[in-house]
């Protein structure tokens, strides 16, 4: 057993939409990432997603079962879960940093490959 000291890990890194792997427990990874800006419309077939909030904030943008487009704003300490199947994008403004939960495998960008695919993601 080890303790992680998650301002520690956020330090050792600068770059956006590129999750690092901090944790691992029951097939599932904990990570980290920082991102700005608006990341690329997308939705994991079979895996939940969780985001929380560690500093900043961010809009998770999403498509309702009717194609409507809605959102949700989060500040630091809070968390959204994305439910599977469930078309989103997170926005951010400023700078943010993140902690995501989600089962080992689960691709960034979901069923869309672009620039922001990060295939093979690093052990912090």
């Amino acid at each position: 057993m080890h303790k992680v000291n998650l301002m520690q890990k956020f330090s050792t890194f600068q770059d956006h939409w590129s999750p690092k792997i901090v944790g691992e427990l029951n097939g599932q990874h904990v990570k980290l990432v920082k991102f700005q800006g608006e990341f690329v419309w997308h939705h994991h077939e079979l895996e939940d997603e969780l985001f929380l909030v560690i500093r900043g904030s961010f809009r998770m943008d999403y498509r309702d079962d009717d194609g409507a487009e809605k959102f949700v704003s989060l500040s630091e300490g809070e968390f959204l879960i994305v439910p599977c199947g469930v078309e989103h994008r997170p926005v951010a403004e400023q700078e943010v940093h993140v902690l995501l939960f989600e089962p080992a495998g689960t691709l960034n960008t979901g069923n869309v490959r672009d620039t922001k695919t990060v295939e093979t993601l690093q052990h912090l």
